[in-house]
């Protein structure tokens, strides 16, 4: 049975309680700058507005999580921490939590008996700690979809792909007719390509062997080396000077034909959308590379830092109110459909998602795997994506040394 249920959003209002005595100032950091991006988080912050009459003092930083990060921790390491904060569902906070710098949220979770909504349970995992709630999940994010552009195929003369090996064997095609068979943005998208090859080409038992059971023996098997090979096969086709700034880039590359497909998030759907872009006719999506029937989630969280001493208790009570409105069925259904990502609510209508979002939506069913933000430390995942930069930055680095040092990495993971 589909997790999903069609039902009509129920108002937010019912789950805030109480409006404001008089407005506060609530500043939110998150990275979410693309256009998709930006679409998607005004609506959490028209929500709260109007139902709180609070002010969403909106604070974008740059750079994804690898560059936001360190500026959202050591802010509130240092004494000055904003009223919320966007982070990966995942170990990023952990520490934080541990050090009672994170507010407790585990009261609000029962009194909305978010048990009853969430899609997966298992996304709380990281949010809690010695039996306590510290964020809510406000999303279900995959990194496992290949993009493939409809114009770069007509040019070609070729019908779209319809998985990652047909993919692969039009590439010869594509570079004769001038178009970039594997579109890239530099930095951080790159971090997430070896975690959907690991899940689509080595299979869903491979995903659970490194990032659940740190495996050394798996990164050594036939699968993983089938995978290695894979990431040599993008390598082949794409350089430094191919590569663009933003994955939004490569958004609008796909929609003009100039690239024919790249991996990358579900979130890329909300720059194409924003863009212009229609599933099944300007762009095909293919969940797990067209050759699974799982994906691996993770998505965004939302957490609250511990206030200091003095602060308004208006303050206090604007990161109440949001805490409850991020997971209301109004925030949820706005938010999710212009972000592209999946709700985490069960009881909400997503008549209105597209394809892409319906493809995923029914691939739940089958559970979700543990990503590498999930599963695997900070540390970690940024000696992973530093590995595979400069892989595929160098040919001269064999696929026996990349999976010699990709072994070692997972080896001495926590």
């Amino acid at each position: 049975m589909n997790r999903y249920v069609l039902a009509g959003a129920v108002s937010a209002a019912a789950l805030l309680g109480a409006t404001a005595v008089h407005a506060a100032d609530l500043e939110v950091t998150h990275w979410w700058t693309s256009a998709g991006e930006a679409a998607a988080v005004a609506e959490f912050a028209r929500v709260f507005e109007e139902q709180t009459g609070h002010n969403w003092v909106d604070s974008a930083l740059a750079g994804s999580g690898t560059g936001a990060n360190p500026v959202i921790i050591s802010r509130i390491i240092g004494g000055n921490p904003m009223g919320a904060t966007q982070m990966n569902t995942g170990r990023d906070a952990e520490e934080l939590i541990q050090a009672g710098l994170m507010r407790d949220l585990t009261d609000i979770a029962e009194e909305m008996n978010i048990s009853e909504f969430y899609v997966d349970e298992t996304l709380l995992e990281p949010c809690t700690y010695e039996g306590r709630i510290y964020c809510f999940p406000v999303n279900i994010h995959s990194w496992d979809w290949l993009w493939l552009s409809t114009a770069a195929y007509e040019e070609i003369g070729q019908p779209v792909p319809t998985n990652w090996n047909e993919y692969v064997e039009s590439w010869p095609a594509l570079e004769e007719a001038g178009i970039l068979p594997f579109g890239l943005a530099s930095g951080w998208p790159i971090a997430g390509i070896p975690g959907v090859l690991i899940a689509g080409v080595g299979g869903s038992d491979l995903v659970l062997s490194i990032n659940r059971d740190k495996s050394v023996d798996a990164v050594r098997s036939d699968e993983f080396r089938a995978v290695a090979e894979a990431l040599d096969d993008i390598r082949s086709v794409v350089s430094p000077e191919t590569m663009v700034p933003s994955f939004g880039d490569v958004g609008n590359q796909l929609l003009t034909g100039e690239a024919a497909g790249n991996i990358h998030g579900d979130w890329l759907q909300g720059d194409l959308q924003v863009a212009g872009g229609v599933p099944g006719e300007d762009y095909e999506c293919l969940p797990a590379l067209g050759m699974g029937d799982q994906l691996t989630g993770g998505g965004d969280s939302f957490f609250f830092p511990v206030l200091p001493d003095g602060t308004d208790p208006e303050v206090v009570e604007a990161q109440t109110e949001l805490a409850r409105l991020l997971i209301s069925p109004e925030a949820q259904l706005a938010f999710n459909l212009k972000k592209g990502s999946m709700p985490i609510r069960t009881d909400i209508d997503l008549s209105g998602a597209n394809t892409c979002m319906q493809k995923a939506i029914g691939l739940l069913d089958n559970g979700l795997l543990p990503s590498g933000d999930f599963a695997l430390s900070s540390d970690t995942q940024q000696q992973l994506q530093d590995l595979s930069i400069e892989f595929l930055d160098n040919d001269s680095i064999s696929i026996d040394e990349y999976i010699d040092r990709y072994a070692s990495i997972i080896e001495s993971a926590d």
